[in-house]
């Protein structure tokens, strides 16, 4: 039987690369790096990863630790991070492959509501349809907790031993494991990927 195969989305099927949306607006040095502080590393981009707040919360609070002249730039990077959406090598030439080929395919996201408005623009993702798409904020669940990967695999009635995950962050492939997912750190190394994926029995070319 061939495995399921569930893809994470940052850094997995496109970048997510904060400072690289940064630098689009033109900021560098002290400008640029409060942006990211205060923009992409506070508490509010995790909460609102969750669906716990929007993104005009996100945008009111990182602004009142920014000075004015970067409200706008704060604004931008909120709203519409995902301009210009780049994906990450190889990886639509994967999705593509596999689904020829006969995998049921899945997306596991920790991503805010704006995963409904910029997640089709991705190159591949015409391979991973809604309706086998989970992202974080619909549920205000996220990873690495046990119950979005529970929830994952009740919704879409899997088994987890049938499912092959492929995430960038260590603690999330952790945590699917410790649930009987056979599970993938991604490095950025798609020629790597490749052939984990095929030791696991998974049909793709070199």
């Amino acid at each position: 039987m061939k495995p399921n195969i569930v893809f994470d989305m940052g850094q997995v099927l496109m970048e997510f690369a904060p400072m690289k949306f940064i630098a689009r607006l033109g900021y560098t040095g002290e400008d640029a790096e409060a942006l990211l502080q205060e923009v992409f590393k506070g508490w509010e981009w995790i909460a609102f990863d969750r669906g716990d707040v929007t993104g005009q919360d996100v945008v009111d609070s990182a602004c009142s630790r920014l000075p004015e002249r970067l409200h706008p730039a704060a604004r931008e990077l909120v709203f519409h991070w995902w301009k210009d959406i780049l994906p990450v090598p190889g990886a639509k030439e994967l999705v593509q492959e596999l689904h020829s080929k006969g995998y049921d395919l899945y997306v596991l996201s920790n991503a805010s509501q704006d995963f409904h408005t910029y997640f089709d623009l991705i190159p591949g993702s015409e391979y991973l349809p809604k309706e086998r798409r989970l992202v974080s904020s619909d549920y205000r669940l996220l990873k690495p907790q046990h119950e979005i990967y529970e929830l994952f695999l009740e919704k879409f009635g899997l088994d987890p031993a049938a499912c092959v995950f492929i995430d960038d962050n260590a603690m999330n492939v952790e945590a699917a494991r410790r649930l009987g997912f056979w599970a993938l750190v991604f490095r950025g190394d798609m020629p790597r990927l490749r052939r984990e994926l095929r030791e696991l029995g998974v049909m793709i070319e070199a």
